[in-house]
């Protein structure tokens, strides 16, 4: 265990509960299968203040791709995710650290977070590269399945992991106890602890043997954490967040969170593959057992709807690539809908990406410059669609927050949903 005055450096402080300031009515919760959960609240972290729900902006590899860490700062963003996986592999943990950890390495002030590895360890090494397609496999093949014409790079066993780096096919090690001195070194406010990601297609007596494996792995990442924090005392405090997973399966869900919700973690991520109709239903199922007075991080969402349906059942605190990454591929959000800018109709259109918006990018250029950028394969484009699309989606959560608190929460659900998905 360490000193109370150590884990005091992190809080978490449950501001208004929406099932107070909107009270919801009996076909609302018929339909949600529950109560709501939602919440603002305020989480404090050595490097500032996070005010949830909040979207945290992913920067992989130490940056959030074609945007500088300023122009982060300026959209909005409370937050920047990490990876440790990629970071461990370039440029390594160890300079992050002689650095002064990653936000100085990176040049942002405000709170970080880092995953653990165990999503890419995993993914990577399935040859699902940066999603889990389930649609790309035989749901009735053996767990140890793997991406059509891909070798699987990753094998579990009860100490860790064994994988290869998708760099250069070098082989490497990762354990409870090595993601935690790279995460460490690291040195986000809020990093997660290792665990086994599943896939909705292992069957269901290798989920109950993952889960079991994963809160061993649970116990071990609290002991090296606190080993770790003893010894590097003049360093921020980092908390650690437990890792729950259990994929489709109520009772495995609810065991997970009894158990990791009885260790001391500063807070929880809800993790695993999760089906999109039944995302509101699974968070539910793990917030009704976990901690209230803990944060609760929903592991990679960003459409609309996803996060609606994440914030009223009682995430705190969500992040994904989306944003960035369907910018690349010049698709930029509005309030009635996603659009792509290589269209030729945008060619001769000097309106700003979204009318109204406050961003650098909607506030300086226009849809018909950067369609050009586009077309002309300069990657200045994909910074402005993605400071866009970054700012649209911490606005959107910003104001969700706004009407938990004033109360207006499913009106304002309903207007956004229903001009986005017409």
């Amino acid at each position: 265990m360490l000193p109370p005055a150590r884990q005091s450096e992190f809080s978490f402080r449950v501001g208004k509960r929406l099932s107070e300031t909107c009270p919801p009515s009996a076909a609302q919760l018929t339909a949600n299968g529950g109560e709501f959960l939602g919440r603002t609240g305020t989480i404090t972290t050595p490097h500032g203040e996070i005010r949830t729900p909040a979207f945290i902006a992913v920067g992989t590899k130490a940056t959030v791709k074609s945007v500088l860490p300023e122009s982060i700062a300026e959209l909005g963003a409370q937050a920047v995710l990490a990876n440790a996986y990629h970071l461990y592999l370039q440029p390594g943990a160890d300079v992050l650290d002689e650095a002064g950890g990653l936000g100085a390495f990176m040049n942002w002030p405000g709170p970080t977070f880092t995953d653990s590895g165990g999503f890419q360890v995993m993914s990577l090494g399935s040859g699902f590269k940066k999603v889990i397609e389930m649609k790309l496999v035989d749901t009735s093949g053996p767990d140890d399945a793997v991406a059509p014409g891909k070798e699987r790079l990753a094998h579990v066993d009860e100490e860790g992991v064994w994988f290869k780096s998708h760099l250069n096919g070098d082989r490497h090690r990762f354990s409870p106890e090595i993601s935690m001195n790279v995460q460490h070194q690291i040195g986000a406010d809020i990093m997660f602890a290792f665990d086994e990601l599943t896939t909705l297609q292992n069957s269901r007596g290798y989920q109950e043997e993952s889960l079991e494996r994963t809160r061993r792995w649970a116990e071990r990442c609290l002991t090296e954490h606190f080993r770790l924090t003893s010894e590097r005392p003049g360093k921020p405090y980092q908390a650690l967040f437990g890792v729950i997973q259990g994929a489709q399966y109520e009772d495995l869900r609810r065991k997970a969170c009894r158990d990791l919700g009885a260790m001391d973690f500063d807070g929880f991520g809800i993790g695993g593959a999760l089906e999109k109709e039944n995302l509101g239903t699974i968070v539910r199922w793990c917030n009704e057992e976990l901690p209230e007075n803990k944060p609760r991080h929903l592991l990679g969402i960003s459409e609309p709807d996803d996060i609606f349906t994440a914030i009223e059942n009682g995430a705190d605190t969500f992040d994904c690539v989306s944003p960035t990454r369907v910018a690349r591929n010049s698709a930029f959000y509005t309030p009635t809908g996603r659009y792509n800018l290589s269209g030729a109709k945008y060619k001769r259109d000097f309106g700003p990406l979204q009318e109204g918006c406050d961003c650098y990018a909607c506030l300086n250029y226009s849809r018909a410059y950067i369609h050009h950028l586009f077309k002309a394969k300069e990657i200045v484009s994909a910074t402005l669609i993605s400071i866009h699309n970054e700012r649209f989606v911490v606005k959107m959560v910003d104001d969700a927050r706004l009407a938990i608190e004033a109360g207006n929460f499913f009106e304002f659900k309903a207007e956004t949903l229903g001009r986005y998905y017409p």
